[in-house]
């Protein structure tokens, strides 16, 4: 799978859980380190841990991909879990507004969610 549909992926599977402000940073021309960061907000440990979830799970269940790492803890209030070519940031709100991950790599290009479908 390519990195940016990756990235769209877990951007999908943190909203199924109410993700806010999700946010997929295009790193590439940036960092030799991975090509996109997807950054989302939860409110709670309860919250984080079920976007963390969310999104590890469908990644195995559905696709056979594991995290090669993952740091942080929902109790610590930041959740880093490193696809190699994405890396996910699953932060409360508070600990997001003071690392600033957007401002940081203001340089990236942001990635536009794609439209939902209306059920007509």
């Amino acid at each position: 799978m390519d990195s940016k549909k990756l990235a769209q992926l877990c951007r999908d599977f943190a909203d199924n859980k109410k993700a806010e402000n999700i946010v997929i940073l295009d790193v590439r021309k940036l960092s030799s380190v991975t090509d996109y960061f997807v950054i989302v907000s939860g409110t709670s440990e309860p919250h984080l841990r079920a976007i963390v979830e969310e999104i590890t799970g469908q990644l195995r269940g559905e696709h056979g991909m594991r995290p090669l790492r993952t740091d942080g803890s929902v109790h610590g209030a930041w959740v880093v879990m490193d696809f190699f070519d994405v890396i996910v940031h699953v932060m409360r709100a508070d600990v997001r507004e003071r690392y600033d991950l957007e401002s940081l790599w203001g340089d990236a290009k942001r990635v536009k969610a794609k439209k939902k479908a209306s059920n007509r």
